[in-house]
Parts: C-alpha cells; sequence; structure tokens
C-alpha cells in the first residue's frame, strides 16, 4: 500500500492542509492530484515516498549509467510500470521505481526475467522516463530503429494510391504495425490530447498537440506517408481505396496499461492525405469540479445553479477550451440515485456510471433536435446536451428548461455575456431566454507552469499594464517559464481553466428581454462583480500558476 505521500508533507510543513483537501476532492489518485495541480513537484513526492519506505532516492545522474536489459525484459513492461534497472552489483539488480509500494509485483518479474535480486530505490518519475528513453530508445532512436526493420520499403517512391492490394499488405506487415504504434504510445505518454500527420511535398510532418500547443515530433519517411495513414483507416474501418473524401472513425487502443479511445479524421490535400487522431483516456472519466480552477466564489455558484430543479446552465468557448469536461464535471454533482439524468452527445467522451448517455448519428437521422424531443418524453430531470449547434436544438432545451427540466449545455461564443445574445439570434425569443437561463460559465484553458523549474522575476513593462488595464494591483514578483526534463523542456506541464461565472440577475433579464447587445450586458454584469476571464487569468499568473503571455495568448489583454 502506497504511503499517505500528502499527509507526510503537511505534517513536514511542505504542503498546506486546504491544499491536501482540495487534491482529495477530484476524486482521484490524491498522489497523482497534487503533482497534476501543481500544489507539489515530483521531487517532493519521490522524497516523500523514498522516506515513508525507507528506501535511497537516486537521482538522473545515477540513472544515466542504467544497462539495456531488453534482452531479458521488456522495455515495454518497464516503462508501463515506470521502472529502470540502474545498476547490477554481483547478484544484485538495484532498481528505480516511481511507487515501490504500488509496484512491488515488478521486483518479483525482474528476478524471474535477470536471475539477480533486485532491490528497489525511488526515482521522480520524469527522470525515470528519460533514462528509459536513453537507454531504450524514445523519440527518434526509436522510430529509426522501426524504419530500419521495413528496409527497401522506404528505398522508392512506395506503393502507389490505386495499388490497393499493395497497400493493404504493406499496412498490415509488422514493421508498419509497430510504427502506427508507436506514434500513438509516444503521444499517450507525452499527453498528448491530438496526432497531427501531414504530408507535404518533400516531407511528412508528425506533430503533438501537447498542453493545447502542437509540437515537432520526428517524423517517418515520407514514402512511408501511405503505408502510415492506410494502416490508421484500417484500425478506424475507414475506406483506405476512397482518398477523394474526408473521413471519420474511431478505434480504441491499448497500451502502456491504458485504454485510449482515438477518433480519427482524415481529410484530402493537395500533397496526400492529412490524419488527425484524437486521444481519448477512458481510464480518466470526469474531473471534480474543484480541479478545474475556479475560483472558489464561482465554484459555489456552480454548485448552487447544479442543485436547481429547472432552468439553464450555459458552458461557453471555443473549441478545445474544456467545455466538455465543466460539464461532466457539473454532471458529477448530480444525484443520479434520486434524479434522472439523460445527456446527448458528439462523441460520448466518457461513461457515467447511471447516467442514460446517448450518442447521436446524423448519418441515420438521429441528431441533437431529434434525440431531445425524444429525451423529454423519458420523464428527465437534468438533460446535458453536448452541444447547442443549432436554432431547432436551441428552442427544444430552453423549452425543456422552461418545463421543470436543468439543462446543462455548451456554446460556442468568445465570452460568457455573447451566449445571450447568440441564442437570440439563433432565434429564441429573448423571454423565453430571460425566463430559463440561470447562468453562464465562459472559459478558456492556460498552460500550468512547471513547478520544478519556473523562475521568478520582476513584472515587465507590458506586464505590468496588463493588470492596470484590468484595475488590478500589479504583483511584485511573476514566474516564467524555465525548462527541465520533467516538462520536456518547455517550462509547461499540464492547464488549467481560466473562468468567468456570469449569474443572470433581474437586471440582466431585462437587459435580455430588451435585446442589448453584449457589450452592455457584459458592462452589466462587471458592475455586479463580476471578474472576467483574463482578471481570473492574471490571478493565476499572480500566484505563480501560469504566466501573463499564457492568458493574453487566450484571452484579450492587450
Amino acid at each position: 500500500m502506497s504511503p499517505p505521500i500528502g499527509e507526510i508533507l503537511v505534517a513536514e510543513g511542505r504542503l498546506s492542509a486546504a491544499d491536501l483537501a482540495r487534491a482529495r476532492s477530484t476524486g482521484g489518485d490524491v498522489d497523482r492530484a497534487l503533482v497534476e495541480l501543481g500544489l507539489v513537484s515530483e521531487l517532493d513526492r519521490a522524497e516523500a515516498t523514498a522516506r515513508a519506505l525507507g528506501l535511497p532516492l537516486v537521482r538522473a545522474a545515477e540513472l544515466d549509467a542504467a544497462p539495456d536489459l531488453s534482452e531479458q525484459v521488456s522495455a515495454a513492461y518497464l516503462r508501463q510500470r515506470r521502472a529502470v534497472p540502474y545498476r547490477v552489483e554481483g547478484r544484485r539488480l538495484l532498481v528505480a521505481l516511481a511507487d515501490p509500494a504500488a509496484d512491488d509485483e515488478v521486483l518479483e518479474a525482474l528476478e524471474f526475467a535477470t536471475g539477480l535480486y533486485p532491490e528497489p530505490a525511488v526515482a521522480p518519475e520524469p527522470e525515470i522516463v528519460a533514462a528509459l528513453d536513453r537507454v531504450y530508445g524514445g523519440g527518434r532512436s526509436a522510430m529509426d530503429r522501426i524504419v530500419a526493420d521495413i528496409g527497401d520499403e522506404i528505398g522508392g517512391p512506395g506503393p502507389s494510391e490505386d495499388d490497393t492490394d499493395r497497400l493493404k499488405d504493406l499496412a498490415a506487415e509488422a514493421p508498419v504495425v509497430r510504427l502506427v504504434n508507436h506514434i500513438v504510445e509516444e503521444a499517450a505518454r507525452l499527453r498528448a490530447s491530438d496526432i497531427h500527420i501531414e504530408p507535404f511535398a518533400r516531407e511528412l510532418s508528425l506533430r503533438y498537440r501537447v498542453d493545447g500547443v502542437l509540437r515537432d515530433m520526428p517524423p517517418p519517411p515520407l514514402a512511408l506517408a501511405r503505408a502510415v495513414v492506410s494502416r490508421i483507416k484500417i484500425l478506424a474501418h475507414l475506406d483506405i481505396a476512397e482518398r477523394r473524401l474526408p473521413q471519420d472513425g474511431r478505434v480504441t487502443h491499448e497500451g502502456e496499461g491504458r485504454s485510449l479511445d482515438l477518433r480519427v479524421s482524415t481529410l484530402p490535400t493537395v500533397h496526400g492525405e492529412s490524419v488527425v487522431i484524437r486521444l481519448l483516456d477512458g481510464s480518466v472519466g470526469g474531473r471534480d469540479l474543484s480541479s478545474l480552477g475556479l475560483a472558489p466564489a464561482a465554484e459555489d455558484s456552480v454548485r448552487r445553479l447544479v442543485e436547481s430543479p429547472h432552468g439553464m446552465l450555459l458552458v461557453t468557448g471555443p473549441t478545445g477550451s474544456g467545455k466538455t469536461t465543466t460539464l461532466y464535471a457539473a454532471l458529477r454533482l448530480v444525484d443520479a440515485a434520486t434524479r434522472k439524468v439523460l445527456t446527448v452527445e458528439d462523441p460520448v467522451e466518457y461513461h457515467m456510471p447511471r447516467i442514460n448517455q446517448v450518442q447521436v448519428k446524423p448519418q441515420i437521422g438521429l441528431g441533437f433536435a431529434q434525440v431531445l424531443r425524444s429525451m423529454v418524453r423519458q420523464d428527465p430531470d437534468v438533460i446535458m446536451v453536448g452541444e447547442t449547434r443549432d436554432a431547432e436544438t436551441a428552442g427544444i432545451a430552453v423549452h425543456a428548461a422552461l418545463t421543470g427540466h436543468l439543462v446543462l449545455t455548451t456554446l460556442h461564443t468568445n465570452s460568457a455575456a455573447g451566449a445571450l445574445t447568440r441564442l437570440v439570434d439563433m432565434g429564441v425569443e429573448p423571454y423565453l431566454l430571460a425566463s430559463t437561463v440561470r447562468g453562464v460559465v465562459g472559459q478558456r484553458l492556460v498552460r500550468v507552469l512547471c513547478p520544478r523549474c519556473r523562475r521568478q522575476h520582476a513584472p515587465a513593462p507590458h506586464q505590468a499594464h496588463a493588470y492596470q488595464a484590468a484595475g488590478m494591483r500589479v504583483p511584485d514578483a511573476l514566474f516564467g517559464p524555465g525548462g527541465c526534463e520533467h516538462c520536456g523542456g518547455s517550462g509547461f506541464s499540464g492547464r488549467v481553466g481560466i473562468f468567468e461565472l456570469l449569474p443572470v440577475d433581474e437586471d440582466l433579464r431585462g437587459l435580455v428581454v430588451g435585446r442589448q447587445p453584449t457589450g452592455a450586458i457584459e458592462r452589466a454584469a462587471r458592475a455586479r462583480g463580476m471578474s472576467t476571464m483574463a482578471q481570473d487569468g492574471l490571478a493565476k499568473a499572480a500566484a505563480g500558476i501560469t504566466t501573463v503571455e499564457e492568458v493574453g495568448r487566450v484571452a484579450d489583454l492587450w
């Protein structure tokens, strides 16, 4: 059993009881939540684990000389268990683990595989991963070895687009299968949200979107583009002979001890088919509301809104801003044992217990509006609409909220106030909107500074100006990105939301009924104390969670 790291750090004065409670409220692994929320570093976690278990702590310098045991033990298994054998002393095999208490069976496996006697030690997880990459191959070296196995196939132009049978044969060969698996598993290891495979005139581009930012990766040779794309299309049950039209599919990928739901999209371009793969980790599930980054007052308001027996809660923002995650977190507050909950989504991203989830299928005429019409006849208490895309869906959702249901939905607008005018523009009568909408959450995602390497500095003139323009005090100090092995040299690790919550009170309802523009509604809300996304982001920058530049990248600062 793993030692209570959070309690140990609290006892040592390195973590506050309030921060520990915040990590516990996420409902997931507490130790992992402490790191992901930026409350402790991986090194803090490793040091506490070593002290609690009475084991030595080893660092990257000691792991550099790790021997290659790939002939005796699978590198994939070591990656899955986050373990690296780093020294052999006679019959002793010294093994560094991220969590020895949770991974005690790996020692038995290593003893059986090597005939040596393993002795555990503790190391920070990023340093273990980096050591595994150096010894067993990661990034370009792993790609090179896989490509080399394909041999003569990369020497020429490869099979033609019309040679479907040859493409199928090549896509089924073991090296191509390993190549695609490597691309997916490397993306999963880096916690990427998307994989972009893009053909150009003289090269094939491979990029991962990590923490919302695209990152170039070593690509396969251009000659393998058709084989790689064909393999992905076969996995996603797409037509490999169809290259003139876009296609969409999905597949479940098992690897690195995780089950990933892959959403595949192909798009024909002048140089070949561009492929984007979205990675959804089905083992993660929804996040707790407390882990999203809402200010305490805003979080309390959202909780009250979700407890309402009827009405509508809107979550707004662009694609990829975390709206669906917020909706799932809100649904976790609903007591599904006493209230009937129905959702209509495209796609269903996470499966939730005791909640009836419906996947739309436009190809057979099962769209959002059609599902919603049937839902209201199912006697629901709570309805979640994954996205309000058109006037018909908006009208049905508003009428459902008007007739005694609590409706949660998302909308693509740039601000919380803009959601109200957007629905009016879609054809919803202002008086109906004013009667149903209880609140609007606007949000974006910003990258979180790596807690291990962030650097403190005095505010620059443009940063000070941002605080002054927002009507906020200029902090004495801010933090900027550094760069270390833990964050892959980027200076950032993970993302957090910045929010604005617009409660719709009687005065705002009057503005909606009067068809006032977005600016007037926003000014009235700010006069009543609403903090904007920019202000919330600047507060997080002042707390050392992110940077002013990150806030400016996703919100209107300058």
